[in-house]
């Protein structure tokens, strides 16, 4: 098989390590890749905003399967562009990476199909955001809805730190990501990350890590995508992972494929182990990094 990874971080460079290893692998294409990963695959430069382009150099190379590595790309609809073109791809449609795309839309999805989160409300102005922290009080979390990169998430632990929360995503620090933003319910227990490989209606679990969101030393400092992680995940019991499938995985599955949108690729599920379960956090709609490292 000839393979084309797109990406350049850590994470798409274990993934380039594994599929090199591959007997099934005839030739490894990156772009644009980084140092690390051009010593498993040759690198390209490809620009993954030009879905046309990244789409002729698959015809032009036998290209037997794409393997889309960030969030981005996949949000703007890559996996259905090269698909029109008759060409293979490990990822999710535009339309299912919503559920990575839009913290608004996962979480009206986990209310229309019962599935366990935080409570939560959805706000498009400042004014009806801040009168909802003023209701609902600290500890609060402010989410801008669209993709930051890991940093669009505060944790606030006093009402003014949330109101700043909301200031900086209506602002446009966050651009287009803060238009919307997503207020919920402060959840406690303990995070763990939570891997499935889906084909559009089965899911099957692979994989559990736990991550280090904080900049700062001490578990100190804004969240970030992830200073490190471990796997596996200690908190995540076989009965865990079983009530993690039957709770939240299964029915994401069963609602996606009803709305039109059948899910495929990885998807990664952010928990939070509570005194009542699992509940989750947030989607992830490809593999994480730094998880996938590990």
């Amino acid at each position: 098989m000839n393979v084309l990874l797109l990406g350049s971080g850590g994470r798409e460079h274990a993934l380039a390590w594994k599929i090199a290893a591959s007997p099934l692998l005839t030739k490894l294409y990156a772009a644009p890749g980084n140092p690390g990963i051009g010593s498993e695959a040759e690198l390209v430069k490809l620009d993954l905003a030009d879905h046309a382009a990244v789409a002729a150099f698959c015809r032009e190379k036998k290209i037997d399967l794409v393997v889309v590595g960030p969030e981005g790309p996949l949000v703007v609809g890559i996996a259905d562009d090269l698909r029109a073109q008759g060409i293979r791809v490990f990822g999710p449609s535009k339309a299912a990476a919503q559920l990575e795309g839009s913290k608004g839309f996962t979480k009206d999805l986990c209310a229309r199909y019962n599935i366990p989160t935080a409570a939560y409300g959805r706000f498009s102005d400042l004014a009806s955001a801040k009168a909802y922290v003023e209701k609902t009080g600290a500890p609060i979390v402010i989410k801008a809805d669209g993709l930051a990169a890991g940093k669009g998430v505060t944790v606030a632990m006093t009402p003014s730190e949330a109101q700043a929360a909301l200031d900086a995503c209506f602002d446009g620090s966050f651009g287009a990501a803060g238009a919307e933003v997503v207020v919920e319910e402060f959840m406690t227990g303990e995070e763990a990350s939570f891997f499935c490989l889906c084909d559009g209606t089965t899911a099957l679990p692979f994989g559990t890590a736990q991550d280090h969101k904080r900049v700062g030393d001490g578990d100190t400092g804004p969240n970030t995508g992830g200073m490190g992680a471990y796997s596996p995940a200690p908190v995540m019991t076989p009965e865990l992972v079983a009530r993690t499938m039957r709770e939240i995985i299964e029915p994401t599955m069963r609602g996606m494929a009803e709305l039109g949108a059948p899910f495929s690729g990885v998807l990664f599920a952010g928990l939070m182990i509570t005194d009542k379960g699992p509940k989750l956090i947030e989607y992830n709609t490809r593999f994480g990094d730094p998880e996938c490292q590990v």
